[in-house]
C-alpha cells in the first residue's frame, strides 16, 4: 500500500538550461525521491544524476538558512533588518563617496536560474546606471556572442542544431553526452547523436575521446586550441571547389578567399597535429552530403583560438546553406520576447567601455572580463561587490590573486544557498529560496531546444529564514533610495506574491501566465526556417563572413603557428565537464578531482594510475589523482573544473587575455606534472 503521507509534485530541474521534467516526492519537509517525469512533453522521463540530486542539494549539511554578517572578523547570524540595513548603508556610502562605478556586480548562475530574482537583480543594476558588470559570459562564452554580432549583426543569434534532421554534424570541443550541449539543451543526448550518425555522419574533434566521440562516426584528436586550422582548411577548400550553396545573402566572400589563399592541407594538418588523410576524409564527407553543421562548446570558447574557431564554424554553415534551414542550424525566436515579431536591430559592434586597469581590452555588450576584477579592486576602482549567486573563487580566473583582492573589500555581499569559499570571504551573506522552495518559470527560454515555457509550483516551505531573492533585492534597493518597480509586492510571504512576480514577466509572451501555470509546460510550433532570420540577414546586406578584426586574428594565429610547427609541444591541460558535477556545485555526488594522462606522458614522469600528482603552472599548483588512459592524445592532460580541493583556477592567469573579448585562457595551458 502506498504511503499516504507522500506528496508527488510535477516540476522541472533548474540545475542547467536543459530543464528536464521531474516528479518530486516529499514527505512533510523532506524530499524522499526525485525521478524523471515520463509525462513531460519535452524530456519524456529523461533525467541525469544532477537533476536527481535536487533532494540532496536541498538537504545539504552546509545549507545557509539565516542572514549572516561579518562582525569582529566572523560571519555571525543576524536578523534580516540588521543585515539589510548595514549592507544598504555601506553600499550607499561607497556610491556617495566614489560613484556607482565603485560597485561591481556578478550575475552568477545561482540567481541565473531564479527568474524573479534575476530580473530584480537586473533592475538593481540598471538603477545605478552602468556600473561594472561581470557574468559567466567572460568565463566560457564570449566567442559566441562576438561572432553572432560581427557575422550575424545581433548578439542573440545563437545557432542550434536541428537534431531531428541533421545528417552531417561536426562537434568541436563539446561533449553533449555530459553537458547536454553548450546552451543548446539536449535531452537524452545519446538518442539524437546515434540517430544523426545513423542518418549520415557525426564527427567529433577533441583531444580527448569523449563520451560523445564514442557515439560518433569518426574522431579527430588535434592539439588543444588548434582545431581552428581544421575548419580554416575546410573553408579554404569549399571556397575553392565547393559546395557553395548559401541559404541567405553573403558579404565578404572574396576577402575571405584572399585571406585563406595558400593555406593547404599539409599546413592545416601540421598545425592541428592530425593526419592529412583525416582531413581529406572529413572534407569528402561534407562533399558527399553537400552541407555541414558545426556545433562548438567550451573546449572552443575557453581556448586561445576561440574567436576564429567559432567564426570558421559559422562560415562553414553559411557557405553550405545550413544556417536557418531544416536539417541545419536554427535560431530561437524567443517565447517571452518574440524576436520574430519585429525587425531585429543591427548590432554588429558588440564592444563597450572596458576596465580602466586593462586599457588594451574593451568590454563586451556592456560586460567586463572577469579577469579584470582583482586589478580593479587593487586599484581602488571597485570598493564593493554584490554577488548574485556565484562561486567566484572556483569560477573566476587566477584564484591566487582573486582571493586576496576580495578580502580587501569592505563590503562583499553574496546571495547564496550553500556555504562555499566565496561566502566565507563575504561580509554579508543573504540566504535565498532554493528551487524547491519557490515557484518559477523558464528564464533563459532562448537556450531551450524548443519554443516552450515551463512553470513549477513551490514544493516546500523555505528552510529557516530564507526569503525570495526578489524580496531581498527590492528591500535593499528601498533602503538605498533606489526606485523599485511598481508591481513588486511588499512581502514575499503574502499569498501569491511569488506568482505575481512571475506573472509580470509573461506580459507579451506567447501564452498567458494563467495558461502556463495551469499546463506546467506550453510548447508552440517552431518554424524552420524562421522567416525573421532571413529578413534580418537580408536587411544587413548578408552574413558578414570577413570581418576585418577576425581576418587579422586569423592571419596572426596562422603566421605564429606556421613558424612554430617544428617545436615540440609542451604538456598542457584541457578543461572537462563531469557527468556527476556542474561547474562549482554538486561536489557531493562524488566526481573525482582527477587528471587524465596518456600512458606515455605518465611513464615519462614516473606516474602510476591512481597516484596523487602535483600539477603546476606559473600561477600556482593543485593536487589531483592520476587517471592514466589512452583515450587522450599524447602531450595533453584533462582536468575537470569546479572542484574545491583541486581548484583549476589556481592554474589560470589574469595576465594573458584575448584582446577582443578579455577572455582568459581556461584550456590549452602548459603544465608541469610530477608525482606528489
Amino acid at each position: 500500500m502506498a504511503d499516504q503521507s507522500i506528496v508527488s509534485t510535477r516540476s522541472y530541474c533548474r540545475i542547467c538550461t536543459c530543464q528536464c521534467g521531474v516528479v518530486i516526492d516529499t514527505d512533510g519537509d523532506q524530499v524522499v525521491r526525485v525521478k524523471g517525469d515520463f509525462a513531460h512533453p519535452l524530456s519524456h522521463g529523461y533525467t541525469c544524476p544532477k537533476g536527481r540530486a535536487l533532494g540532496q542539494f536541498h538537504h545539504h549539511p552546509n545549507a545557509i538558512t539565516r542572514p549572516l554578517m561579518r562582525k569582529n572578523g566572523e560571519l555571525t547570524p543576524v536578523s534580516w533588518d540588521e543585515c539589510l540595513d548595514d549592507l544598504a548603508a555601506r553600499l550607499r556610502a561607497v556610491i556617495d563617496a566614489h560613484g556607482p562605478n565603485a560597485v561591481g556586480f556578478f550575475f552568477g548562475s545561482g540567481l541565473g536560474m531564479d527568474a524573479s530574482g534575476y530580473r530584480m537583480a537586473d533592475n538593481f543594476y540598471k538603477s545605478l546606471g552602468t556600473p561594472p558588470k561581470f557574468s559567466p559570459l567572460t568565463i566560457d562564452g564570449t566567442a559566441k556572442v562576438l561572432i553572432a554580432s560581427l557575422v550575424g549583426g545581433f548578439p542573440g543569434l545563437q545557432s542550434k542544431t536541428d537534431n531531428d534532421n541533421v545528417d552531417m554534424l561536426i562537434y568541436v570541443g563539446v561533449n553533449p553526452m555530459v553537458s547536454h550541449g553548450h546552451n543548446t539543451g539536449m535531452f537524452n543526448p545519446a538518442i539524437p547523436i546515434r540517430a544523426a550518425a545513423a542518418r549520415g555522419e557525426v564527427w567529433t574533434i577533441d583531444p580527448l575521446l569523449t563520451e560523445t566521440a564514442k557515439f560518433s562516426t569518426r574522431h579527430l584528436a588535434p592539439h588543444p586550441g588548434k582545431d581552428y586550422a581544421i575548419l580554416a582548411w575546410l573553408v579554404h577548400e569549399i571556397l575553392q571547389d565547393g559546395p557553395i550553396n548559401p541559404a541567405q545573402p553573403v558579404a565578404g566572400m572574396e576577402g575571405l578567399r584572399a585571406s585563406l589563399s595558400g593555406f593547404d592541407r599539409a599546413a592545416a594538418a601540421a598545425i592541428a597535429g592530425v593526419a592529412e588523410q583525416e582531413l581529406a576524409d572529413l572534407l569528402a564527407a561534407i562533399r558527399r552530403k553537400g552541407h555541414v553543421v558545426v556545433e562548438t562548446g567550451t573546449g572552443v570558447t575557453m581556448s586561445a583560438s576561440a574567436n576564429i574557431t567559432q567564426w570558421f564554424a559559422w562560415v562553414l554553415m553559411i557557405l553550405t546553406g545550413t544556417m536557418n534551414r531544416k536539417g541545419g542550424a536554427w535560431f530561437h525566436p524567443g517565447f517571452v520576447i518574440q524576436f520574430d515579431s519585429f525587425p531585429l536591430p543591427i548590432m554588429d559592434n558588440p564592444f563597450s567601455r572596458g576596465p580602466p586597469t586593462m586599457p588594451e581590452v574593451t568590454g563586451l555588450i556592456g560586460e567586463w572580463p572577469c579577469a579584470a576584477l582583482p586589478g580593479e579592486i587593487n586599484a581602488g576602482n571597485i570598493r564593493a561587490v554584490v554577488n548574485f549567486g556565484g562561486s567566484l573563487i572556483r569560477s573566476f580566473p587566477d584564484a591566487n590573486v582573486l582571493g586576496p583582492a576580495l578580502r580587501q573589500l569592505d563590503t562583499f555581499a553574496s546571495l547564496e544557498i550553500i556555504e562555499n569559499e566565496t561566502t566565507a570571504l563575504s561580509t554579508h551573506v543573504l540566504p535565498t529560496k532554493d528551487q524547491l522552495e519557490r515557484p518559477d518559470i523558464s528564464l533563459w527560454d532562448t537556450l531551450s531546444a524548443s519554443l516552450s515555457m515551463q512553470y513549477t509550483p513551490a514544493m516546500l516551505a523555505p528552510t529557516g529564514e530564507r526569503r525570495s531573492a526578489w524580496w531581498v533585492i527590492s528591500k535593499l534597493m528601498k533602503r538605498m533610495d533606489l526606485p523599485v518597480p511598481g508591481h513588486v509586492p511588499e512581502d514575499d510571504r503574502l499569498q501569491g506574491a511569488d506568482d505575481a512576480m512571475l506573472a509580470a514577466q509573461m506580459q507579451g509572451g506567447r501564452c498567458s501566465y494563467e495558461e502556463l501555470a495551469a499546463a506546467g509546460t506550453v510548447t508552440k510550433e517552431l518554424e524552420i526556417p524562421g522567416a525573421w532570420v532571413d529578413r534580418h540577414v537580408a536587411a544587413m546586406g548578408g552574413w558578414k563572413i570577413a570581418p576585418p578584426a577576425l581576418l587579422a586574428a586569423w592571419e596572426t594565429a596562422h603566421r605564429v603557428d606556421i613558424t612554430t610547427i617544428t617545436q615540440p609541444p609542451a604538456l598542457c591541460y584541457i578543461s572537462r565537464r563531469q557527468r556527476r558535477k556542474l561547474n562549482a556545485s554538486l561536489s557531493f555526488l562524488g566526481s573525482p578531482a582527477d587528471i587524465i594522462l596518456h600512458p606515455d606522458d605518465a611513464a615519462s614522469s614516473g606516474i602510476h594510475h591512481g597516484q596523487k600528482v602535483r600539477v603546476r603552472t606559473s600561477r600556482g599548483e593543485i593536487f589531483l589523482t592520476a587517471n592514466i588512459s589512452a583515450s587522450i592524445r599524447r602531450g595533453v592532460a584533462s582536468i575537470p573544473h569546479g572542484h574545491e580541493i583541486a581548484n583549476v583556477n589556481r592554474l589560470t592567469s589574469i595576465e594573458t587575455v584575448d584582446a577582443m573579448t578579455g577572455m582568459v585562457l581556461y584550456t590549452g595551458i602548459p603544465i608541469d606534472v610530477e608525482a606528489a
